[in-house]
């Protein structure tokens, strides 16, 4: 304890930037998420009396049905398309400038939506939820590389765990928000849509005040003087000496290297593995649970992946069974209900927060940008086909539709047991020559240039 709050003291400007990125971040998408639900019965009324205006007849329910759907489903092709344009924006502008016009476009959205019922137009919620879309495709690679790159190494895990816990937390406070006392009423839906813009302000005013990321500054823009600047305000005053060489490192290994496009990384025989790991993860991270702390400092991201997967898998095996067996014995509903919630609990203490780091911690800054859109688009591609898919399977096969996440819950345990580096205070340079092992077999490779120590005596007097 005594521990977290010296860190708390030396490292405040960090602590004070988490809740900025988190806000603005994973809270707002978890809110939109939890919300668009509150909302349904509302909306397809509000669809009903405005074709009933325009066109002098009430909608077919279909097509009621139909519009509802492409309601829904147009987050998930907006999040497609901001994702996949990250990789540009980030090299091109870096985080913060992103972050901050990705604000605009948020508060935007959510204008639209918050003004389609005063303006008799439900094509408005159509554009608005697309428009946030967007905005939750840029801001998640955004949010995490930049969580993981104003870090030093010893808060790592944690930072970047922090985005599992802003992601229930705005999913929470949607659901209050949400009740019909409140602002899931008939009347005031509209302000429960435009509510996700609150986030989004509440970032842009603050953000300016805190810096880019160190690396960013130090290899993008060549800003010496700038990372310094950075790492005092986020880190204070104390010695940085281990994280600042690991910067330059890195920035030695990338001279004469530009950041790799999505085709040219997935081209790219020394990041194999690397890509493996991250679309074994983005495969099997859907869900969200409750957050862990700093446990993930203290036991390792591949134990908590590995055992959390694992204590997942076995979970859903007697998830299974006590569904099968709740005719028999009047008491086993409660199991089942016992087993989702420690099932969920279990994924909040080892894969989510995990995940975060590891996308972040295997991979140098110029591969990070395109491999955040590969990861993105495989989410945002996982959230689609399961929605569409996941009840037909149940139809079919009722409660023994667990056992096919089981087998996937196993079968990545037991890959990331054998293939994946444990990244617990490693720096980018140590991943990497573990990950070549795998990559170019037992070819000897070099991951550091001679000059890799070049450039070293700014930070000296840091």
């Amino acid at each position: 304890m005594t521990g977290f709050l010296s860190d708390l003291v030396q490292y405040r400007g960090l602590f004070q930037m988490i809740p900025v990125l988190g806000i603005g971040g994973t809270f707002q998408i978890g809110f939109q998420v939890s919300t668009i639900t509150y909302t349904s019965q509302h909306v397809k009324v509000f669809i009903n009396e405005t074709w009933l205006k325009q066109y002098g007849y009430p909608i077919h329910q279909d097509n009621l049905l139909f519009l509802w759907s492409i309601t829904v489903s147009i987050f998930g092709i907006g999040g497609l398309l901001g994702s996949s344009g990250s990789r540009y924006l980030t090299v091109k502008f870096g985080k913060k400038k992103c972050l901050l016009c990705n604000n605009l476009l948020m508060i935007v959205a959510a204008s639209i939506m918050g003004c389609s019922k005063i303006a008799q137009s439900f094509e408005m919620i159509l554009i608005g939820r697309f428009l946030c879309g967007i905005s939750a495709g840029l801001c998640v690679p955004l949010h995490y590389q930049y969580v993981g790159e104003i870090s030093p190494r010893k808060l790592r895990g944690f930072a970047n765990s922090t985005s599992s816990l802003f992601w229930s937390l705005g999913k929470a406070v949607g659901q209050i928000s949400g009740q019909r006392e409140l602002l899931g009423s008939q009347s005031l839906w509209p302000m429960l849509m435009a509510s996700c813009g609150l986030p989004a302000l509440v970032q842009l005013v603050t953000l300016p005040f805190f810096p880019e990321s160190p690396p960013y500054l130090l290899m993008h823009k060549g800003d010496q003087e700038g990372c310094k600047k950075a790492i005092r305000q986020l880190w204070g005053e104390g010695h940085h000496q281990a994280e600042i060489d690991d910067i330059m490192k890195e920035k030695a290994t990338m001279k004469n290297t530009k950041i790799l496009s999505v085709l040219e990384l997935m081209k790219e025989p020394a990041f194999r593995w690397q890509l493996y790991m991250i679309a074994i993860l983005s495969a099997t991270i859907q869900l969200c649970g409750i957050n862990a702390s700093s446990i993930i400092e203290r036991l390792g991201r591949k134990v908590l992946l590995r055992g959390g997967y694992w204590i997942m898998g076995s979970l859903l095996a007697g998830i299974t069974v006590t569904i099968s067996l709740q005719d028999w014995y009047f008491w086993m509903p409660y199991c089942s209900l016992c087993l989702i919630i420690l099932f969920v609990v279990v994924f909040g203490v080892g894969p989510a927060g995990a995940t975060v780091s590891i996308r972040t911690e295997i991979l140098r800054l110029s591969c990070r940008p395109p491999a955040f859109v590969i990861s993105s688009v495989l989410n945002w591609l996982g959230v689609f086909v399961i929605g569409i898919t996941f009840p037909f399977i149940v139809e079919r096969l009722k409660h023994f539709c667990f056992l096919i996440f089981m087998g996937v819950l196993f079968t990545s345990g037991i890959i990331i047991h054998l293939f994946l580096p444990e990244t617990k205070g490693k720096s980018i340079v140590e991943i990497t020559e573990e990950f070549n092992k795998l990559n170019f077999k037992k070819k000897r490779i070099t991951t550091t240039p001679n000059h890799a120590t070049e450039d070293y005596t700014f930070c000296t007097r840091l």
